[in-house]
């Protein structure tokens, strides 16, 4: 399978606490990865990483064959892989629903018309046309979530990092999120929920003292 990111001997340190310590992982076409630790361990910090938001003290960060470092570096992985973040208000920032879902594309370089069949196949897809004309301050925390990642799912990914997806989602919505990851082949969730990630991966890590530890 098609190697997609590759970490290499990560350290990195919150001012003198160490978070990662040396941590190694690959993410191949096809993987299904489910990541646990405890809060503080650095889950989110990694998934940061990934996406260059921080940098590493040391250690390699190799995505789609080439090493990442300065920040022009991962301009083109943030158009190839989907970040969805803990905190859905972090992500959504468009006066509706409907700009929301459409902004991905549009930058990507998409006519109107094509970004018009996006919206509506992606709304379709998610079950929420009901709220393209929404503005996005009057969405529930569910709504909010399942918005931000039909935004991501539009710009229609290599790869899903996805950070607490299932949080605060009530059992219609969460079934959706399973029915849309039953429905894509390459993703890394961060959750608390090991019952959830043993229904939507097919390997789990656990992050502890700075290393990843597979579990399943």
């Amino acid at each position: 399978m098609e190697k997609l990111i590759e970490l290499k001997g990560l350290i990195f340190k919150y001012n003198d606490r160490v978070v990662l310590d040396g941590l190694d992982l690959e993410v191949r076409v096809g993987d299904r990865i489910g990541l646990i630790g405890h809060n503080g361990a650095g889950k989110t910090t990694l998934l940061y990483l990934i996406m260059g938001f921080l940098k590493p003290l040391k250690g390699r960060i190799v995505i789609l064959e080439k090493e990442r470092k300065e920040e022009k570096d991962f301009i083109e992985i943030r158009q190839k892989i989907g970040l969805l973040f803990q905190d859905s208000d972090s992500q959504l920032f468009c006066p509706t629903v409907k700009e929301d879902i459409a902004f991905g594309p549009l930058n990507m370089g998409k006519t109107s018309e094509e970004v018009k069949e996006i919206i509506k196949k992606v709304a379709q897809f998610f079950g929420i046309s009901h709220l393209l004309e929404r503005p996005v301050y009057k969405l529930s925390g569910g709504e909010k979530k399942l918005v931000a990642l039909a935004g991501i799912f539009a710009m229609d990914p290599l790869c899903y990092l996805l950070d607490e997806p299932s949080s605060g989602l009530d059992d219609q919505s969460k079934t959706k999120l399973i029915e849309f990851l039953k429905t894509q082949s390459t993703y890394l969730i961060v959750s608390h929920e090991i019952e959830f990630l043993k229904e939507v991966t097919n390997k789990i890590y656990k992050l502890e003292k700075g290393k990843l530890f597979q579990l399943f």
